[in-house]
């Protein structure tokens, strides 16, 4: 498929998302949305396709997040047909509301990410930043506020009273602070910054494809239950990874000594 404002490459089982609007620092309106929408349901949809990586184009931002631009000069009428043709109703929803990837994806943050672009990043699994990289939430500058996972995400990630310092004070926050608190995973320079998340998938694509989209799921679900709901629920996708190929592949390479060939399935 062709998109006019993502680039997408594939690389074996790997998937690289780029954002493709460099002249306004990667923003984001409905139209960059319904191609994220897009191109995160045929990840999840694609069995060969295992882990995914996404980034912006260019050294400056990762996403300066909703394209206020665009949102001030656009019509009523037409504002209200680009979102309604959004299925999360949210600029960032390709990937931060959409409950069925249990995929992978990887942000790798290649400058700033302010708003919808440090929500877009806090809905990855993984995030690597570049030195540079800065993260913010100041929707209320503008009026806004952070709903599209800013706000309930950044209190469960890091301590509650520093994520609402950042949301109350809209705090820059350096690379190096992320990591330091906990949500940003890897530090590197601008020019290591892909090869770094790329050896980062391809670590996690060592093992059991289905055996990771079971952990994911796991984990997500097992959040919003009990430590002992947790143990005691049999999650789907290990109940399909129990019953697949993979289960066996993985004893059956070990005791043969030998890398094992996982299927997905």
């Amino acid at each position: 498929m062709d998109y006019k404002y993502i680039i997408v490459e594939k690389k074996e089982h790997l998937t690289i998302v780029r954002i493709n609007r460099p002249e306004v620092r990667n923003a984001l309106n409905p139209y960059v949305s319904i191609e994220l929408e897009d191109v995160f349901s045929e990840f999840e949809n694609d069995s060969d396709a295992w882990i995914a990586i996404v980034t912006g184009v260019g050294d400056k931002a990762f996403s300066a997040g909703f394209d206020l631009k665009w949102g001030a000069t656009a019509s009523i009428e037409e504002q209200r047909e680009a979102f309604g043709k959004l299925k999360y109703k949210a600029v960032t929803g390709g990937l931060t509301f959409n409950p069925n990837i249990t995929k992978p994806v990887i942000a790798a943050v290649n400058g700033f990410a302010f708003g919808g672009g440090f929500e877009l990043a806090l809905g990855a699994d993984l995030i690597i930043a570049a030195e540079h990289a800065v993260f913010s939430l100041p929707e209320p500058l503008v009026g806004r506020v952070p709903t599209e996972g800013g706000v309930h995400r950044l209190v469960r990630q890091i301590p509650y009273r520093i994520a609402m310092e950042i949301l109350f004070t809209y705090k820059r926050i350096s690379a190096q602070e992320g990591v330091k608190l906990g949500f940003v995973n890897k530090v590197v320079p601008l020019d290591q910054l892909m090869i770094e998340a790329e050896k980062m998938a391809n670590v996690i694509m060592q093992g059991s494809p289905l055996a990771i989209r079971a952990i994911k799921q796991m984990a997500n679900d097992g959040l919003e239950m009990t430590l002992r709901t947790a143990f005691t629920t049999i999650f789907p996708l290990y109940g399909k990874f129990s019953q697949s190929h993979d289960f066996i592949e993985g004893p059956r390479a070990f005791s043969e000594k030998r890398k094992p060939v996982w299927k997905g399935v």
